[in-house]
């Protein structure tokens, strides 16, 4: 009996998982209007889903995310369409959205310091402090070199990078 459940084990971990795949619905109102969604349309929109396939990067040639239904055109010539998409649940750093992603991310590996940063940016960028002082509500980051050089980053309430010097 024990051999058997180690076979059917052995069966289940050796099989092949499927390809992963979600599913992407998009949304248009009465005058419109387009918003792309994992959760479903509200009722006053029309709902058209999408098969979003993820393949595993590096193994053969680009393959798009998702796949668009094709549009049927009422007419011979083709309007160009000039609707604006909406982006549902954009990022807040919670410092204002001073700096995109590609901004922050060179700071970081570039080692600078500048506004907008949180202080999880901050330490990815320099490290841990070597000493932390708070007065007033503000925060200050100390880090001091092999050369002796100081280095100190103040942050305002909200853990944005306030100043540095």
């Amino acid at each position: 009996m024990h051999g058997l459940r180690c076979a059917a084990v052995c069966a289940i971990l050796l099989c092949p998982t499927p390809l992963l795949a979600s599913s992407v619905f998009r949304c248009e109102d009465a005058s419109g209007h387009i918003t792309y969604t994992l959760q479903g349309c509200t009722a006053g929109q029309v709902q058209y889903r999408q098969e979003a396939h993820n393949p595993t990067p590096g193994k053969g040639k680009a393959v798009p995310l998702a796949k668009p239904a094709k549009a049927k055109t009422k007419h011979k010539s083709a309007k160009r369409d000039t609707r604006e998409v909406t982006v549902v649940g954009s990022r807040d750093d919670g410092c204002g959205n001073q700096m995109t992603s590609s901004e922050r991310r060179t700071a970081i590996i570039r080692q600078r310091i500048t506004s907008g940063m949180s202080r999880s940016d901050v330490e990815s960028s320099l490290g841990k402090p070597d000493r932390i002082t708070q007065h007033n509500g503000q925060t200050r980051y100390l880090y001091r070199d092999n050369q002796g050089n100081n280095r100190q980053v103040s942050f305002d309430a909200a853990g944005c990078v306030k100043g540095k010097r």
